[in-house]
């Protein structure tokens, strides 16, 4: 119960935080006739009554105590003890629990103790320590020998475990305390009634102590539940409420969860085990907003509740909308409904995971192009006790399976300096924005949705305004990757231009083999859920594959190559298949880039309206990728050889260079190297000697050639006067002479 909020709450309605209790431990006298019985079975033998003692973290549920509930298969000892100030009484406490219990109250054992088991003691009474009635000796497995005494008291109007042990042994529910957390007059104590709860501990405690039935005291230091609403401390009182029994959804909800799949794997523990020990569901709630509960009374008190009914009250809120239950005065609704006149209609509202764990109802059956189960549920971690678990209850009930196939979990967004939730509240209190908004405006929905998808959403997400900054490179990486590849397509036409792959270059075909791989590997990210391996695998081959080789490399073939040239356009054709698959790729992050170079690229329609990538088996074989592997490990030697050379100024740049390159003779690559127009190209060198040799290795020197003034490369050139031109390389020559 959450005095903060008068309202019960559900399990999934708490949260725990650390609280500071009084842990006290006090004494239950035996009453006369059970003291006999207690010492004929157990054969303890003495004048003073024997005192059950027990430890509680909450002294203002004494006054509601009614029983005291020990384990039946513990061993419990019973005996006289002391402490230093002389005082002395015959205690029982748990057998196991003896040390803890002697260094924190100082009572240390006097003499011969005699030992029983808690079965033994089952039905006798003692005396409540400051009211006029007895408490019952009762059995229950929840007892443990974790802390305390080993002897639990028990007050079934105020405890859970209480109150079913209470059902179980016909004791009275006492719970005197009213919705605001204050004691009313049923508490027996007239100092008491009014009185917070919790403001009421230290006077219970002194109560206690002048009474002599004290044993001692400490500050107990635990989690503590808490309303998520008012954040204040919950108690639990046993009040009237309304419940859906989980006895007949259980087992059919527990094999739909094994039905499902659950990401990450430790999810479907996490629920499975709620599940499985959840009590019956509490429905209502004491508020003034929300569904109401379609509950009637009677005059004499007795509940209406059934289905017609229920349905009667929603066919009317259909026609006549929400308020109509709170507009209409009682009597005319009562009337409307057809229900006999002084019936009284209830007041509490449905819980409202009831609102959202219907959720599914409203969504998938009302929209034809959909269909149930869902695909997928996505939620933080807290959500397994709330809405995965109310949506599971709930379709289990009125389907008969759950309402999704997958349930994803994701950590929570926290301040990346002090690593705590950034909730709304303390998001307003530091200064720092959390509102979507903000961001989008400042730095463009795609970043927003780029950083989402690089983070790892399965552990706490770290937040701070500077990781938009972080995520802005790679954005702009892969957005100058595309704007570099429909520069190069300008007067591309795929359906004229285009270049079958057995007739394209090596490099060409290597690229194409790439792109089909991080096809394979996105669409298995994608599957999985794994937004952050997609964000890195296409942000390497950008950088990597992309403008580190393949753009730099075909960079001359494009600017200086006779337009419609085979190799050209075979570059051509493979830079529109790269836009084309990347763009589909990106799309699902990067909506609006992912539109704007489908546009750009001259394609029909919406990005979004288009087939995802799957895998082109005609570069599933990687053969070049083979190939391209050797050449660039060649192009690493090479390239240490011309730093030293550039190093020590001989010369400034690659093209400049004349290579010399030792391989051994059965290198695999002796005659690919043999074509001038492809080693120049791939090197970006000016000329390469082969040499053979034990191992692999390269020299560079200046070249000899001169530059070619409208390529900048340095190749020999053609005579003066040949096409008009003065000093053209052979390529340039005839490019300019079929321009002519």
């Amino acid at each position: 119960w959450s005095y903060g909020a008068h309202t019960a709450l559900a399990e999934a309605e708490v949260e725990y935080k650390e609280k500071l209790s009084p842990a006290i431990w006090v004494t239950f006298a035996l009453t006369e006739q059970s003291e006999n019985k207690f010492c004929e079975a157990t054969g303890s033998l003495t004048e003073e009554s024997h005192k059950f003692v027990i430890w509680t973290t909450t002294p203002w549920t004494l006054p509601a105590n009614v029983g005291l509930a020990l384990h039946r298969d513990f061993t419990y000892l019973a005996g006289r003890f002391g402490n230093d100030d002389g005082v002395s009484h015959q205690l029982v406490i748990a057998k196991d629990l003896l040390e803890d219990f002697v260094a924190k109250t100082g009572f240390v054992p006097q003499g011969d103790m005699v030992e029983f088991k808690g079965a033994l003691v089952e039905g006798l009474e003692a005396q409540h320590p400051f009211l006029e009635r007895s408490s019952k000796i009762i059995l229950g497995s929840f007892v443990t020998t974790e802390t305390g005494t080993g002897i639990v008291h028990v007050a079934p109007g105020h405890g859970a475990d209480d109150y079913v042990a209470g059902r179980e042994y016909g004791l009275e529910v006492v719970s005197p305390v009213d919705n605001d957390g204050r004691f009313t007059d049923e508490v027996g104590i007239p100092d008491l009634v009014g009185r917070h709860v919790f403001e009421s501990n230290e006077e219970i405690i002194g109560m206690l102590a002048g009474l002599s039935v004290l044993l001692g005291r400490e500050e107990y230091r635990h989690d503590y539940p808490h309303c998520w609403r008012s954040k204040t401390p919950i108690i639990f009182r046993a009040v009237e409420q309304f419940f859906i029994s989980l006895d007949g959804l259980r087992d059919t909800a527990l094999s739909e969860i094994d039905q499902t799949d659950w990401l990450p794997h430790w999810g479907r523990n996490r629920i499975y085990g709620t599940v499985e020990s959840r009590p019956d569901w509490c429905i209502s709630r004491q508020r003034t907003w929300g569904v109401p509960l379609p509950v009637f009374f009677t005059a004499e008190g007795e509940v209406l509740l059934d289905a017609d009914l229920a349905r009667k009250v929603a066919d009317l809120v259909e026609k006549e909308g929400t308020n109509i239950w709170f507009e209409l005065e009682e009597a005319d609704l009562v009337s409307r409904l057809g229900l006999p006149e002084g019936t009284r209609k209830c007041r509490d509202t449905l819980d409202v995971w009831i609102d959202s764990g219907s959720s599914h109802v409203a969504v998938l059956d009302r929209h034809a192009e959909l269909e149930s189960p869902a695909d997928l549920y996505l939620e933080a971690t807290d959500q397994h006790r709330g809405w995965f678990q109310s949506s599971l209850m709930l379709s289990v009930a009125y389907r008969g399976c759950a309402p999704y196939k997958t349930v994803m979990t994701h950590g929570f967004v926290v301040d990346k300096d002090k690593k705590g939730k950034l909730s709304k509240s303390e998001a307003e209190k530091s200064g720092k924005p959390i509102d979507a908004a903000h961001y989008y405006n400042k730095y463009g929905a795609d970043i927003l949705r780029l950083w989402v998808s690089s983070v790892d959403w399965q552990s706490e997400v770290p937040f701070g305004e500077d990781l938009f900054k972080q995520v802005a490179e790679p954005y702009r990486r892969i957005r100058n990757t595309l704007r570099i590849l429909l520069g190069n397509l300008h007067g591309f036409d795929p359906d004229r231009d285009s270049v079958d792959p057995n007739e394209m270059t090596l490099v060409d075909r290597w690229i194409l083999e790439c792109l089909n791989e991080v096809v394979t590997e996105c669409r298995r990210a994608y599957d999985a859920y794994e937004f952050r391996k997609v964000f890195t695998v296409i942000n390497q081959f950008c950088a990597r594959e992309l403008s580190a080789i393949y753009i730099d490399l075909t960079k001359d073939r494009l600017y200086c190559d006779r337009e419609d040239s085979g190799r050209r356009r075979a570059t051509q054709t493979a830079m529109n298949n790269v836009v084309d698959v990347l763009t589909r790729l990106l799309a699902p992050i990067l909506v609006f880039t992912a539109e704007e170079a489908w546009e750009h690229a001259g394609r029909k329609g919406s990005v979004h309206e288009q087939d995802f990538p799957v895998p082109d088996q005609r570069f599933a074989g990687r053969e070049a990728t083979g190939e391209v592997g050797q050449l660039l490990e060649l192009r690493e030697v090479i390239q240490n050889a011309i730093e030293v050379e550039v190093q020590a100024k001989a010369f400034n740049k690659n093209n400049e260079a004349a290579v010399e390159l030792t391989l051994p003779p059965d290198h695999e690559l002796h005659g690919l190297l043999g074509d001038r127009d492809f080693f120049t190209e791939f090197f970006i060198i000016s000329d390469l000697k082969l040499v053979e040799g034990d191992r692999i290795s390269a020299k560079a020197r200046k070249t000899e050639y001169p530059m070619c003034p409208r390529c900048r490369r340095y190749e020999p050139l053609s005579p003066a006067g040949s096409s008009g031109e003065e000093g053209l390389c052979r390529r340039c020559e005839e490019v300019m002479s079929s321009a002519e």
